[in-house]
């Protein structure tokens, strides 16, 4: 098949971009277009495949793209596909879905959620920090009409596409609610390549030392709560990320010699960090969660808030455990609670086999119709 995946943006590298290298392994010969491409922070690894972008494609923009949030709706709908297509996938958490297939081109949309700053608020500090001064004082009229209109939009771009799966059951019920249309669930893959429970690596950690928490320093992700626990708890703590939080957060550590932060790291360096690691902390709540479903892979127990996608991925008291409030108190309770337990390594790894490459190539290709698939292989 003649396959084009549409992808919001590509200036950052985190969850959605390691679905998109998926896709690449399921139709490597596929075009991928997108509203702007940074070539550093995601190392180059698309550069090939980059087949369309929008007017939204300076340097700059790339680099500060939060401010042009409105604007993307329209850059992505007055972008082309440049050839014909038999498959269209777009792969989003808001704008790519909104991208105009020609007649006769099969629309799947891979939703990682609804679009965030539109239908939930809470969001909004990511895109305009009211803690500055200067957004205080114009985030009440600016965000609000923004928001309103970024809803509007995205209700009718999401009528768009043939078909539509999530990332979860947590976000299937938010497509409903918000677009009022049916989804299948089709979870996002580890890369077990990378991601992999090694038994005899495992006995030479004498005793996991450490927690972790890994990810976007974003307001949303509830870093600061991670460091406030881990603040008064004086237990060791590394933290794996970058993003537009991390000065602020590492503000909050001057004087704590138990955490410790590191910026990007390559994967066979996460993946002995996420081994080694007493448990995962992951306080947000999480469209699915790729990280927490990466750390099981490793075999390791993951603390979690007990909402959205995290509540399939952990199984409570034997995967991992949950907290019920977004405090520190209740992150506390959890985490005295998980060192309580003698976890089985073994067993939260294969329990995480779940979130396979295969079962998901499965679900992408089971998803485009029969008769398209027929053809093609004819």
């Amino acid at each position: 098949m003649k396959v084009a995946i549409a992808h919001d943006y590509l200036n950052q590298f985190g969850g959605a971009e390691r679905v998109l290298e998926s896709l690449l392994k399921i139709f490597p010969d596929a075009h991928v277009y997108t509203l702007l491409s940074d070539r550093g922070p995601v190392r180059d690894r698309f550069t090939s495949a980059i087949y369309g972008t929008s007017f939204l494609d300076t340097p700059f923009i790339a680099r500060h793209h939060r401010p042009f949030i409105p604007l993307m709706p329209l850059a992505i709908s007055t972008m082309r596909l440049k050839e014909r297509y038999d498959v269209l996938i777009s792969a989003t958490a808001g704008y790519a879905k909104g991208i105009t297939a020609p007649p006769g081109t099969y629309h799947l949309s891979y939703c990682y959620t609804p679009l965030r700053y539109a239908w939930e608020h809470e969001y909004i500090p990511d895109v305009l920090n009211p803690r500055r001064s200067l957004a205080g004082k114009f985030s009440n009229w600016f965000v609000s009409p923004a928001a309103s209109y970024l809803r509007r939009w995205d209700f009718k771009a999401a009528q768009r596409p043939h078909a539509m799966l999530a990332i979860s059951r947590f976000i299937q019920e938010k497509i409903k609610t918000y677009y009022g249309r049916d989804s299948s669930v089709v979870y996002p893959p580890v890369d077990s390549r990378l991601f992999y429970f090694d038994a005899k690596k495992k006995k030479k950690v004498s005793d996991e030392r450490y927690y972790l928490a890994a990810g976007r320093l974003l307001h949303y992700k509830k870093f600061d709560l991670i460091l406030r626990a881990f603040s008064n708890l004086e237990l060791p703590l590394k933290v794996v990320g970058s993003g537009k939080e991390g000065a602020r957060l590492r503000s909050m550590i001057r004087h704590k010699n138990n955490i410790e932060f590191l910026d990007f790291v390559p994967d066979e360096q996460l993946r002995e960090l996420y081994a080694g690691a007493r448990g995962l902390i992951f306080p947000q709540a999480e469209d699915f969660g790729l990280v927490a479903a990466e750390a099981a892979s490793c075999g390791t127990p993951v603390i979690a808030f007990r909402k959205g996608g995290a509540l399939e991925i952990v199984e409570e008291g034997r995967t991992g455990v949950f907290f019920d409030e977004q405090n520190v108190t209740s992150l506390i309770k959890a985490i005295q609670a998980a060192r309580s337990i003698a976890f089985n390594r073994p067993y939260i790894a294969r329990r995480a086999k779940a979130f396979s490459f295969a079962s998901f190539k499965r679900g992408i290709v089971g998803a485009i119709p029969l008769e398209i698939r027929r053809r093609k292989a004819a």
